[in-house]
């Protein structure tokens, strides 16, 4: 129960009120019931606050129970009170705080009755049935790392199930069960593992953000980009990690984009991507230009063509098309032969924000003007159009066998869509704010695990990242470790773990099938990218605080 602090518990009771449909006030009305939030807020809640808590949910649900047995406008009873009075007022003082105002007040006549509304609003303690108890519990030793079995076994410690279920909980079976709970998770041992130092090595050179890294498909090559207007190849090597902080190694070749005598330019690099040979790295940078380098850090061409900075660009599977969006609404196809410009699609009214290919002659781009357009190199118009996102489209990807797209939006949605159809297939809605970024699972066909399910993750500002079983079109599991935006994550090769990178600068490695935390690490700056290499056995992370990252992982 380490991590029951009372922004913890402010968490769990707000999931399950918002998961059973009550709205954010009564969430802060009952939190306040239980917690003083102003004077132990970000200390950790002692087992005596816990019980309280409870203590009060249940005296609560007596208060509001004798109230509507005697009044029917339960709603205008509550706002009598303050949180304070909740705090530190029994119920029968409660009632004499209620019974004096209402007497104030009987001469407004024209105070608004919404009794649906109290209903919806005021019995959420009503519900304070097993049934709920075992989804605080479930919640709490879930999200924390505890197997189904520990809560499982802390449920039937703390109450005989068989017996009561469906009742409301007595005093003492509720306080029993709590104080069982907290025995039991004390001496539970899957509790997340931190990276220990000797496993992780630090990168530093750049001398601004590191927006983006990326392993080469083959050998053990590293790129970075940063808003330093350089890109860096870094040589890792194959064995482990070492703690040794290493500034301007021999193993790193810098890229610069700044030319000498151009300043106060941005010229921050804004996307990298290398072709499937590992042999050429292309990367877009702020001034609308995309570059190409070979592995020995040499500059192959400049392609310049965007007129505003570029923000995704991608190397098509062949290797012989490099294709880049921009600001400037268009998106290009480049003939990396030559150097020279394909193909310019000029279809969106926004900033593009994100490319993906489909096969080596068509791709999808997606854009702030809330569309998404399948396009095909020779053809003059879209060969497909997406539409149904009401705000900004922030990555599109397709699934491995490129016959499914995903989105995410800032209108909080993350959308499958097949080529087949106009609609989208699924529409996942259970994020709460702004869903960043997306990757589909390297699993199912088309891919080297066949037999494996294919799924989908998104990573979002509401500081999840969400699982979708994408055959059935729900939501498979919700990961809940971070407590800032992510804005990366990636699968293992193997599609056995998931890596996520947060603005909380924390980077956590997730069991996919368990749906917890194996392995943590806590960066001294927020991470902007994750990414695996090739073999499972490293992850790299860009950071704001000027550092790459690379981890060994064990698993």
């Amino acid at each position: 129960m380490a991590s029951l602090t009372s922004d913890f518990l402010n968490y769990i009771v707000f999931l399950y009120l918002h998961e059973s449909g009550f709205s954010h006030s009564t969430f802060a009305f009952g939190y306040e019931v239980g917690i003083n939030k102003s004077t132990m807020d970000g200390n950790l809640v002692p087992p005596g606050a816990l019980v309280k808590f409870v203590q009060k949910c249940i005296q609560y649900l007596e208060l509001e129970t004798s109230w509507s047995n005697d009044n029917t406008n339960m709603d205008k009873d509550f706002q009598l009170l303050q949180p304070l009075h909740l705090i530190t007022k029994n119920v029968y003082e409660l009632q004499n705080i209620k019974k004096e105002k209402t007497e104030k007040l009987q001469k407004d006549k024209h105070r608004r009755k919404d009794k649906a509304n109290a209903d919806r609003q005021f019995t959420a303690m009503a519900c304070l049935t097993p049934d709920f108890l075992n989804y605080i519990v479930f919640r709490y030793l879930h999200e924390s790392g505890f197997s189904h079995s520990t809560f499982a076994f802390g449920y039937e410690a703390g109450i005989n199930k068989s017996t009561i279920d469906g009742n409301l909980v007595p005093h003492g079976a509720l306080v029993k069960f709590v104080q069982k709970g907290m025995d039991i998770s004390t001496v539970s041992t899957s509790l997340p593992c931190e990276i220990p130092s000797s496993d992780v090595m630090v990168l530093e050179g750049h001398t601004s953000e590191v927006f983006v890294c990326a392993w080469s498909p083959e050998g053990s090559l590293l790129a970075s980009g940063s808003g330093d207007s350089t890109a860096r190849i870094w040589t890792i090597g194959d064995g482990p990690c070492y703690s040794t902080v290493q500034r301007r190694p021999p193993n790193v070749l810098v890229l610069k984009h700044l030319e000498s005598q151009a300043t106060e330019k941005n010229m921050d690099v804004t996307s990298l991507d290398w072709n499937r040979e590992g042999t050429l790295l292309a990367t877009g940078s702020y001034d609308g230009q995309a570059r190409i380098w070979n592995r020995s850090g040499e500059l192959v061409s400049t392609l310049k063509k965007h007129k505003g900075p570029i923000m995704s660009l991608k190397w098509n599977k062949k290797g012989d098309y490099l294709l880049s969006g921009s600001i400037d609404t268009t998106a290009v196809v480049w003939n990396v032969k030559s150097g020279e410009l394909k193909q310019q699609f000029d279809f969106h009214s926004g900033p593009l924000i994100d490319v993906a290919w489909q096969n080596n002659d068509s791709f999808a781009s997606s854009s702030a003007d809330n569309m998404i357009y399948v396009c095909k190199i020779g053809e003059n118009n879209p060969v497909k159009t997406f539409s149904g996102h009401q705000n900004e489209i922030n990555a599109i990807k397709w699934d491995p066998s490129g016959f499914l797209l995903a989105s995410c939006s800032d209108d909080t949605t993350a959308k499958i869509w097949s080529v087949t159809q106009d609609i989208c297939l699924h529409d996942f809605r259970e994020h709460c704010k702004e869903i960043y970024t997306i990757k589909w699972s390297p699993t199912g066909a088309g891919t080297s695990n066949p037999n494996k399910q294919l799924l989908l993750a998104s990573a979002s500002f509401d500081s999840t990242v969400k699982l979708w079983d994408v055959e059935l079109g729900c939501l498979l599991h919700s990961l809940n470790g971070h407590r800032k935006p992510v804005y990366s994550i990636a699968f293992s090769p193997n599609g056995e773990y998931l890596a996520s990178g947060s603005w909380d600068k924390c980077m956590n490695i997730w069991s996919v099938k368990e749906a917890k935390i194996v392995k943590t690490f806590n960066g001294d700056g927020g991470i902007f990218e994750v990414c695996w290499n090739k073999e499972g056995n490293k992850v790299a992370a860009s950071f704001a605080n000027k550092k790459v990252c690379v981890f060994d992982i064990r698993l």
